[in-house]
């Protein structure tokens, strides 16, 4: 019978190499910034850009390090190898430490982290000597046994037992190997920084922000782009901008719908042009008449531009903040032109200072925020009729005041909902709402469902800094500090809420968000870096068939614990599982165009060996295809 199975479904096992198992978390680290090197007989631990990786010099093999493959925690300030011990100390930013062999096996020493203690822990230095780690903190000096896995000691410099004499800190290795690590590519972008995602053909585009967002630091302009077969494009970076002073600090992108080779950069030196990958033009205060220099700074070169996207046609729109024009057009034809509305008007006849977040609606019509303290508000920008509406009305439903500082973005549900992130949590305008702004706004109530008829309003005074919504119609809410949440299409369920210390996400505070509705994989740009999750939704079929509908793993193999996943489904399909006999044994109904299963009954018992079909059915009631799964235990 197993023969059978394997020989029947040979050709479709062929597709799992390219399929990713729901829930699996994945993250892109940068190594290109080469800070640390410590040598371990044929092995080469390497600190890059905060991130770790191992190179043998005999096999000469290259194995990075993260979240998911076994570290603890990231962001890396430190790694020292203990000879004696045959273990690298890895210590991170906030004083975790992990012990790590050449195997790549991680014991963890959580307690200088966890543990409150006055004064500061931060480890700026590690010292050798032995079995022992001396790790130099703010507070005093703390003794870890490497070969124990434990911490020995503390030491602090008002007690009489406090060292006065330690090993120094051995860089030797660094000068020793930097020549040959230079020559190595552990692959990964080049920087750790994704403020502005989306997803186009399968590619995920990338920038890197910088100067308002994230309290005056400034980043380098970056474009990094994410391929199918998971390898980078860094796209040029070292040219000299013919009007403006730097390249950097990039805000947003923009993929010409005409060609994706095409790509347009906001950034706060204007607005950047890129073709294949290389730098053509530039649009500032020198060039263009309507870009002009931010009011908010004495520097002509401060042009700030965010919220760059394209309309369905190919015309060119770009947010400019704090200048004459609030709006910048650049035609099909390269022609360029502005427009100012006293709706967009903040202080001496200029535009409100930190305009962001364009999103094109499925009526096309672009949205955009001002995500200033001094005047949080929603703009609704009407291409065809030259027009702007602003949303400025706090009130929810119940006509209480909404006070809050900060809209950080906005988002286009699939019900048409326009949702915008604030300081307080997510609110949305209806269809009703956005044809009269005096409406106000709506703070979905999540009932408690207590018996008690009472409601809690959705993630209230939660800071939301991204939302996305996936092809279920699940939003994805990003968060200034407290991780992801999924919320349910009909919003009163939390699916889930991802954090640093529940899952493998690098960071609690999310930049951005962007979801590849064709693989169900979701991208997080935080705060280390860049991870992410396949959920279990796509994009759906309007027409299924055996040629677009398919289950992986298939066959499902002994060693298989995983969700068993079909996909190519059209939207909120029913799905049946059956038995070769014809027996029900499972149902359900699509997320978008996927499906997934346990491979368990509806007592929750495994099933046995065997074919099983797979009979799906559209919501209207239409039957559509059917395909198999072996199952082989």
């Amino acid at each position: 019978m197993k023969k059978v199975v394997v020989a029947l479904f040979l050709l479709i096992s062929s597709l799992q190499s390219s399929m990713c198992q729901i829930g699996a978390w994945r993250n892109y680290l940068a190594y290109h910034d080469i800070q640390q090197i410590q040598a371990a007989g044929n092995d080469l631990f390497v600190m890059a850009s905060n991130d770790l990786y191992q190179y043998n010099q005999q096999d000469q093999s290259i194995c990075t390090y993260d979240k998911v493959n076994g570290l603890s925690d990231t962001h890396i300030t430190h790694i020292r190898w203990c000879q004696q011990a045959k273990r690298l100390v890895i210590v991170y930013a906030n004083s975790n430490i992990d012990l790590m062999d050449t195997n790549g096996n991680v014991t963890n020493i959580s307690d200088l982290y966890t543990k409150s203690i006055i004064g500061d822990k931060t480890v700026s230095s590690v010292r050798m000597d032995g079995q022992y780690a001396y790790l130099i903190c703010g507070f005093g000096i703390v003794k870890v046994n490497v070969q124990r896995a434990e911490i020995a000691d503390t030491y602090s410099p008002t007690h009489p037992d406090y060292p006065t004499s330690l090993p120094a800190e051995d860089n030797s290795d660094y000068d020793k190997y930097i020549d040959l690590v230079r020559t190595l590519n552990p692959g990964g972008p080049k920087y750790n920084y994704f403020h502005r995602m989306l997803v186009v053909n399968n590619k995920l585009y990338t920038v890197g922000g910088g100067w308002y967002q994230l309290a005056n630091f400034s980043r380098p302009g970056t474009i990094q782009v994410l391929r199918p077969d998971n390898e980078w494009d860094i796209y040029q970076d070292d040219f000299k901008p013919a009007f403006a002073s730097t390249y950097h600090d990039a805000t947003d992108i923009a993929i010409d719908p005409r060609n994706e080779n095409h790509v347009m950069i906001a950034s706060c030196s204007g607005v950047f042009e890129f073709l294949n990958g290389k730098y053509q033009h530039n649009y500032t205060s020198g060039n263009n008449n309507y870009f002009t220099a931010a009011t908010n700074r004495d520097d002509p070169d401060y042009v700030r531009t965010d919220g760059i996207i394209y309309d369905q046609q190919g015309n060119l729109y770009c947010l400019n903040s704090g200048a004459a024009y609030a709006i910048v057009k650049r035609n099909t034809e390269g022609e360029w032109s502005g427009f100012m509305d006293n709706a967009l008007v903040d202080k001496a006849n200029r535009s409100m200072r930190t305009m962001t977040g364009s999103i094109l609606d499925h009526q096309g019509r672009i949205w955009f925020v001002n995500a200033h303290s001094d005047n949080p508000s929603l703009y609704c920008y009407e291409p065809q009729e030259n027009s702007i509406t602003k949303y400025n009305n706090f009130v929810n439903q119940d006509g209480t005041k909404l006070q809050f500082s900060y809209t950080y973005c906005v988002c286009e549900d699939l019900a048409g909902n326009i949702w915008i992130g604030t300081d307080v949590g997510p609110m949305y305008l209806s269809a009703e709402e956005i044809a009269d702004p005096s409406r106000g706004f709506i703070q979905y109530k999540v009932p408690r469902n207590d018996g008690t008829n009472y409601a809690d309003y959705l993630l209230s005074g939660i800071s939301i800094s991204f939302i996305a919504v996936d092809k279920a119609g699940r939003k994805w809410f990003g968060t200034n500090g407290d991780g992801m949440y999924l919320i349910s299409e009909d919003n009163n369920t939390q699916e889930q809420h991802f954090t640093e210390s529940n899952s493998k996400l690098l960071s609690n505070t999310i930049e951005s968000v962007a979801i590849n509705n064709n693989t169900g994989e979701v991208f997080f740009g935080t705060s280390k870096g860049l991870c992410s999750y396949v959920s279990d939704a796509t994009t759906s079929n309007d027409n299924m068939d055996k040629d677009n509908v398919w289950a992986y793993p298939n066959p499902v193999t002994p060693d298989y614990t995983g969700l068993i996943t079909v996909k190519g489904l059209s939207f909120n399909t029913d799905v049946k599982i059956c038995n070769a006999s014809g027996t029900l044994i499972a149902e359900g109904h699509s997320n978008g165009g996927t499906f997934t299963w346990d491979g368990c009954d509806k007592n929750g018992n495994q099933v046995a060996s065997g074919v099983y079909m797979v009979l799906t059915a559209k919501s209207d009631g239409s039957k559509g295809t059917v395909c198999k799964i072996a199952i082989i235990r």
